[in-house]
């Protein structure tokens, strides 16, 4: 008997994964989240019946969170990630030779802990690097309050509903503005131009209204609704556009690269619409 794993991406389109075993089942505190080892894309994390993140695509996603900002930042020695409890953007942030220190702040323990068991790949920085800090909290309540702390902050949310639904609204990117020192950058995974058009045209304004640069960017991944991925950065003082490539650092990486890095920025007339 075959077992198959279907996410209704819309309700009108899913994504179907062939499956051996569910390796993990659970009810958490926040949320529903398995893990299932797939035919085509290894081990991969659903939260809530939505994939998160697989062995064999979440290079793409987590190089792109992470880089685009730690190389548009001259000196991102202070990272903060919110989400992200499965250590794919930690571990992509700890790669970088300015940063000195990488907080992650996971509302869910749960998904830490077996992302750690069960997806030790993507959560090897978890385990015991020097420059990690993770804590477990509520995102939004870390970041109140705070002011010029961090150079760097990456929105690692799941989308939109539940308990990530506040990490799309405009008050949490006014903390995020207050939270980042004065030339400070932040990224946020913002859905699909496919499905999620009103989502980013909502996102992008909102943050546009907040900081003097704000920059649309894309990427493939295969797992992801439609397989076209938006980020969404807010920049206080430095544009990802004027970097000479030339001086950007080779990493190891396999999707980010510094040829990549400002053609990402070139948007096809469907997506620029959406920002207008």
């Amino acid at each position: 008997m075959e077992l198959w794993y279907t996410e209704k991406q819309t309700p009108n389109v899913g994504i179907t994964c062939k499956i051996s075993k569910t390796l993990h089942d659970e009810q958490t505190k926040f949320q529903h989240m398995a893990v299932i080892d797939t035919e085509q894309f290894g081990r991969m994390l659903v939260l809530d019946g939505m994939v998160m993140t697989t062995i064999k695509d979440e290079f793409v996603y987590h190089e792109m969170i992470s880089h685009v900002a730690l190389n548009t930042h001259p000196n991102p020695e202070n990272v903060l990630v919110i989400g992200g409890g499965d250590g794919g953007a930690i571990r992509e942030v700890t790669k970088h030779p300015k940063v000195k220190k990488a907080t992650l702040v996971e509302i869910d323990a749960r998904v830490v802990d077996v992302s750690k068991e069960l997806l030790p790949e993507i959560a090897v920085a978890l385990k015991g690097n020097p420059k990690v800090e993770v804590l477990i909290d509520d995102g939004i309540a870390h970041i109140k309050n705070k002011e010029k702390v961090y150079d760097v902050i990456l929105i690692d949310s799941t989308e939109p509903i539940g308990p990530a639904e506040g990490l799309f609204s405009l008050e949490f990117y006014r903390q995020i503005y207050k939270a980042l020192k004065e030339d400070g950058i932040m990224v946020a995974q913002t859905e699909s131009p496919f499905f999620n058009k009103d989502l980013i045209s909502r996102v992008y304004k909102d943050i546009s209204s907040i900081f003097p640069l704000t920059k649309l960017y894309l990427a493939n991944i295969p797992t992801y609704p439609s397989g076209l991925w938006s980020f969404t950065m807010g920049s206080k003082r430095w544009d990802p556009e004027q970097i000479e490539e030339s001086k950007l650092p080779h990493l190891d990486t396999n999707y980010y690269c510094p040829e990549i890095h400002r053609a990402i920025f070139k948007l096809p007339g469907f997506v620029k619409n959406l920002l207008k």
